[in-house]
């Protein structure tokens, strides 16, 4: 199947500082992309990539599960080890809690973890119904677009199918076993009112993990999807700089880059 005009996934070969971005649940790489665009131009080597079984058709997603999505994100945290000294992973919600998954699993080999409205449970008598009710019931009302920005459009399924977050429950259940071993710097960004995650998810998170390095920030003007709402300046330049704090190098090819071209002005005329 084709994929939905803007879902496509995105690279960038930058520099020594790599980071992979997570998108979410029935989400697509275009709820994250004016973030990796953002690192991108500040000389990071970037890569989104697309999740399988998302930005097409809700019926491709019931063929898949976490084991694929996780599968997905690792390989590209591999590819982008063997290129860059240093990596992070950022994820926004069902993306966060497969970052936290990668860093759990790869240790040293991530520097640091940045997750915005973190999801590590599916609540209410819908996660207890499920394991039945999916074999009988396709899908459920979606869950995309929820931003407080007038105009704001995420791109993804207006549909939940009931199979795909089965598997995702049973993630969610393994991951939070998996919390204590993350150790790394986290940088964990929220909105109080996310329609999508309640705020016990990432207290739930931050409970659990064993990181000693931890900032939470909230973000007050903006819903779940807050990467393209009006918060998300901030979750760009919160990022980066904390990027650049875990590693100094961070942008020097981008700042390097613009001294030349401002140099070959000044003198080529």
């Amino acid at each position: 199947m084709p994929v939905l005009p803007g879902a496509e996934p995105f690279h960038h070969e930058g520099g020594e500082v790599g980071v992979l971005l997570c998108h979410g649940f029935t989400g697509s790489p275009q709820s994250l992309r004016p973030w990796a665009q953002y690192l991108a131009e500040r000389g990071l080597t970037v890569s989104l990539p697309l999740l399988p079984g998302h930005g097409t058709r809700w019926q491709d997603m019931q063929l898949t599960g976490w084991q694929d999505w996780y599968a997905e994100v690792d390989r590209e945290l591999r590819a982008l080890r063997e290129r860059c000294a240093h990596v992070f992973v950022l994820g926004l919600s069902m993306g966060g809690a497969l970052t936290l998954r990668l860093a759990a699993k790869h240790g040293d080999a991530v520097d640091g973890v940045v997750v915005v409205n973190p999801a590590n449970k599916v609540h209410g008598l819908a996660a207890y119904a499920l394991p039945v009710v999916r074999h009988f019931v396709p899908t459920v009302k979606g869950i995309t677009s929820d931003i407080a920005k007038e105009g704001g459009v995420e791109i993804g399924y207006d549909k939940v199918p009931l199979h795909a977050a089965h598997s995702m429950r049973t993630f969610y259940r393994l991951l939070d076993g998996e919390l204590p071993q993350v150790t790394q710097p986290l940088l964990l960004l929220r909105s109080p009112r996310d329609h999508v995650v309640p705020p016990a998810d990432s207290a739930r998170i931050l409970s659990r993990v064993s990181s000693v390095d931890v900032t939470e920030i909230l973000l007050e003007q903006s819903y779940h999807v807050a990467t393209l709402d009006h918060d998300a300046d901030r979750i760009f330049e919160e990022s980066f700089a904390f990027v650049s704090r875990l590693a100094p190098g961070a942008g020097k090819e981008a700042d390097a880059g613009q001294a030349g071209q401002q140099e070959g002005t000044a003198t080529g005329g």
